[in-house]
């Protein structure tokens, strides 16, 4: 791990009207993550994580402050930019997984090819369904899955390009025991890889040793 800061924020605000009320929802953040590193982003319900992950990922834009995330500056990007950095560099794996629900297992995983081809990516995809225990699974489609099943799944699409950042947005929030060991351990075996990795997380995450941990409330960094 170096100590340059591959994800870096700079005074990054997150404003939202709703109705006649303007939501703080991230509120002037700055915070360094080297390349490398496993981040853990803590904090309650509503204080911000989920809008930081979006952020970070290119999936919106900041209303203010500047962020690079890989050497790239997100703010200045163009939407299919910020798409095809996600599809060759950045991995977001979503709480609520996103997977196509008329796809089997199998092709949800190979759907991050469509945008960045690979040679290997059959093989891959299979390498990852069986390391996270879902091989069997392959010709299932996602109402066929369990929630666990549907979150392995998930990851596996998310990490099949192999990714330089993986942002992970409370990955193992609806999942049992189980299946929660088995996406921190495939996470922590990411950051092994050379991986940088931030993830969002209001619960205990024992079983990572992050190198750095940043607390969010009210959309701020609590100091």
């Amino acid at each position: 791990m170096t100590t340059d800061p591959f994800i870096r924020l700079d005074n990054v605000c997150k404003y939202y009207a709703r109705g006649r009320t303007t939501v703080h929802a991230l509120d002037g953040v700055s915070l360094e993550v080297p390349k490398g590193a496993l981040v853990l982003l803590r904090g309650p319900s509503g204080s911000g994580k989920s809008t930081l992950i979006n952020v970070a990922a290119g999936l919106t834009r900041p209303t203010s402050g500047s962020l690079s995330v890989a050497g790239e500056r997100l703010e200045r990007l163009s939407t299919r930019a910020r798409a095809m950095l996600r599809a060759r560099r950045i991995a977001v794996v979503f709480q609520m997984f996103h997977l196509v629900p008329y796809l089997p297992a199998l092709e949800n995983v190979l759907l991050p090819t469509l945008a960045a081809p690979s040679g290997d990516a059959l093989a891959r995809a299979n390498q990852l369904m069986a390391d996270l225990g879902i091989a069997g699974r392959a010709a299932h489609f996602p109402s066929e899955m369990s929630v666990g099943e549907r979150q392995r799944c998930a990851l596996a699409r998310a990490l099949l390009n192999r990714p330089e950042v993986i942002l992970a947005d409370e990955p193992t929030g609806n999942l049992d025991e189980e299946s929660a060991q088995h996406v921190l351990e495939m996470l922590d075996a990411c950051r092994k890889e050379g991986a940088t990795i931030v993830l969002a997380s209001h619960q205990h995450t024992d079983a990572l040793d992050a190198d750095l941990e940043f607390h969010l409330k009210d959309g701020k960094i609590e100091t």
